[in-house]
């Protein structure tokens, strides 16, 4: 009997980065896609929708954005059978725990799961061999993850400041340091200008301060275009205006 007239299975596509860097060294959604769409062509899929994500980090699957759209989709087509592809196993779920309620996840909604460089297999070996490689994933994260705040802690030993540039800062690279807090005017004239009148006591107050603020159209705001008491209070208590390189997040003082 001819098949010519079968309809041809159908896939849907997941693609994710976890940083600006992979976008930028040609690890992209864009291409992943591309991958895929070969892949799916290879194997004579139809491809139904593709779901991008940038995520950074390896934990819930449910604080995604894409992951959750394309769980939905699912959820809408429950009489549909749908195979999901990635381009890497690593795009999956890199954490072990989340891994298999990921599989579990897709398995409850009857999708068939394919990925460019790993083979699932349903059987208590293919299983055992899926479970290391996620634990293996999991590890890479945690180990690049304490990795670099071993690098950041470093480099704020050496008093150089690594988290959010203040404002009136901006970060520049330069050459044989890396990246520079400098100046960023004019907020830098009017973070000094309002630290001075504080001292002085040309304001009395922080609400006064704050006033002091909303003068300038450009001084950054909240989304409803406020500019909040706690700001202030932040800004009078920032370390990096007073020349101190400490964080709790690394443990400095």
């Amino acid at each position: 009997m001819s098949n010519k007239n079968s309809t041809p299975p159908t896939a849907v596509i997941y693609c994710r980065v976890s940083s600006s860097a992979q976008e930028a060294e040609g690890h992209g959604l864009q291409s992943q896609e591309t991958r895929c769409r070969e892949f799916a062509a290879a194997k004579g899929y139809e491809v139904a929708a593709v779901f991008p994500d940038t995520f950074t980090g390896g934990g819930d699957f449910m604080k995604r954005p894409g992951m959750v759209a394309l769980l939905s989709f699912l959820d809408a087509q429950p009489d549909q059978k749908f195979i999901v592809i990635f381009d890497d196993l690593k795009r999956f779920a890199r954490d072990t725990r989340f891994h298999l309620d990921l599989r579990e996840a897709f398995r409850s909604r009857g999708a068939t799961i394919e990925c460019l460089n790993f083979k699932f297999e349903d059987t208590p070996e293919g299983e055992f061999i899926e479970t290391i490689m996620a634990a293996q994933g999991a590890l890479e994260r945690k180990q690049n993850g304490r990795q670099v705040s071993q690098k950041m802690a470093a480099r704020m030993r050496n008093c150089y400041w690594v988290h959010n540039a203040p404002i009136g800062y901006r970060y520049k690279t330069v050459k044989g340091h890396g990246k520079l807090l400098i100046r960023d005017e004019p907020l830098a004239s009017i973070i000094v200008e309002a630290f001075e009148g504080y001292a002085s006591g040309r304001f009395q107050s922080q609400a006064e301060m704050k006033r002091f603020f909303e003068t300038f159209p450009d001084f950054p705001r909240a989304k409803n275009g406020e500019i909040r008491q706690q700001r202030v209070t932040d800004i009078l208590t920032h370390p990096a205006y007073t020349g101190h390189n400490c964080s709790e997040v690394y443990g400095i003082n």
